[in-house]
């Protein structure tokens, strides 16, 4: 199969791409005059210049290919313009592109995030098709480009899919949490007790590759997840074993929380930078419970997880310390 990725430069996006060399297919990555591609060419991957938010060069980028996986996004950015320019323009221009050449494509396979369909009020996954309520600018541009996608269903087949937190080697998001218990200090954004799914980056790509591989009708959304549900405190406990260090463990008062997000704030002003800590993302971090369910595409597409937290945060640890990072 010809597949051409969108966001093969990030991590996810390189574990993808890895994956799908492995099995095989052949390859087209979007890139950026700017974008690292020293994972891209050492595994031989064509890249191809194009503009999602202007829709520059899609057509072309589209031409040949079987399949296409959108994984492009930001998820942090100057302003909330700018997540829906990016995320559901990007998403727009790029679906467009597909409809002009579905007649020769199998499947557009969309990677949204469990922010778009919002967190769980009691702690049980919630049915994917239950109504969203995001709680940030992020999750909202998510939404959004899911709904352009599955609009699509009856022109094209469209998958998408709905990590909750990833994590594993060389992604950089979970890094900072990492770093701060390599530091010693364990903080808690609202209750230690809150609860999260999480999945590894390589369990990740393995559904989307399915996702394209597997019969299965269009239209559908798939939830991914490790198997368990963890705390906060849990997955705090699981990381500082992995690391072999003991912290000071603490609960940052919400009112602290969002000076210490109005200062990350005036910083990105001031040095005209998207940051990631705002109070906007504040309001994602206090919920008490993000959690999904992965039945369905065990089911569906016969997908199951292969690690869990505790051998992969080992794993995400021990590439960290090759590269530095810790």
């Amino acid at each position: 199969m010809k597949v051409l990725v969108t966001g093969a430069t990030g991590f996810l996006g390189g574990h993808l791409c890895e994956l799908l060399v492995q099995q095989g297919h052949k390859v087209r990555a979007l890139t950026r005059s700017t974008s690292d591609t020293t994972l891209l060419d050492t595994l031989g991957i064509e890249c191809v210049e194009a503009n999602l938010e202007r829709g520059l060069g899609l057509d072309k980028a589209i031409e040949g290919m079987d399949a296409v996986v959108h994984g492009a996004a930001v998820v942090k950015a100057k302003s909330p313009q700018v997540f829906h320019e990016v995320n559901c323009g990007g998403t727009e221009h790029l679906l467009q592109a597909a409809l002009r050449k579905r007649d020769a494509l199998q499947r557009f396979v969309f990677v949204s995030s469990l922010a778009a369909h919002g967190a769980s009020r009691d702690g049980s996954p919630r049915p994917v098709d239950a109504p969203a309520h995001p709680v940030t600018h992020y999750g909202r541009s998510k939404l959004a480009a899911e709904r352009m996608v599955i609009e699509a269903q009856d022109a094209l087949p469209v998958t998408v899919i709905r990590p909750p937190a990833i994590y594993g080697p060389r992604d950089q998001e979970m890094l900072s949490f990492f770093k701060m218990i390599d530091s010693r200090l364990i903080a808690f954004l609202g209750s230690p007790r809150n609860t999260i799914s999480l999945i590894w980056g390589p369990d990740c790509a393995r559904a989307i590759c399915l996702a394209l591989t597997v019969d299965h009708p269009t239209g559908r959304i798939y939830c991914v997840e490790d198997g368990r549900i963890y705390s906060q405190q849990e997955f705090a406990d699981v990381v500082a074993s992995a690391l072999g260090k003991k912290g000071l463990r603490f609960r940052v008062a919400k009112p602290v929380a969002q000076i210490l997000a109005t200062a990350s704030e005036a910083y990105g002003r001031l040095t005209d930078k998207a940051v990631m800590f705002t109070r906007d993302k504040l309001n994602e971090l206090v919920q008490p419970h993000w959690v999904c369910d992965s039945g369905s595409i065990q089911q569906e597409l016969g997908w199951k997880p292969e690690v869990q937290l505790d051998a992969g945060a080992a794993m995400a640890i021990d590439w960290y310390r090759q590269a530095g990072w810790i």
